[in-house]
């Protein structure tokens, strides 16, 4: 019998440039598992400041892909960025801050897509 449930994936970023290589990882895992699965970002603490517009330009962990280019990878893959209200909030971002494909939206979301069967990748 084969397994028709789909798999739903879950990444927590909460590093940005305050530990590039933490925040890159995340994004790596993140794209890999939104190539056969639906996957969800949630960004919290110092990563909100990588998914506002500009925010991420030019930030390259030695000896890793460009985040830019792994944020673009998880987007046109499908996958979904949530950043954290209560971080948008202390950080002064909004809606119209955030690059394309991020949306402002907490924990209860995440907390749903949890429930609806996605397994937290760290």
């Amino acid at each position: 019998m084969s397994n028709t449930t789909a798999q739903k994936f879950l990444v927590n970023c909460s590093n940005g440039k305050n530990d590039l290589e933490r925040a890159t990882v995340s994004f790596i895992l993140a794209v890999t598992a939104s190539k056969t699965a639906e996957t969800a970002m949630f960004v919290t603490s110092d990563a909100a400041d990588i998914v506002v517009k500009g925010g991420a330009d030019g930030l390259v962990a030695d000896g890793y892909e460009s985040l830019p280019g792994l944020i673009d990878a998880f987007v046109e893959n499908g996958g979904k960025i949530w950043l954290c209200p209560a971080c948008a909030k202390a950080k002064g971002i909004t809606e119209n801050d955030v690059r394309q494909g991020v949306e402002i939206a907490g924990a209860p979301r995440s907390m749903a897509f949890l429930a609806s069967g996605a397994q937290v990748l760290a």
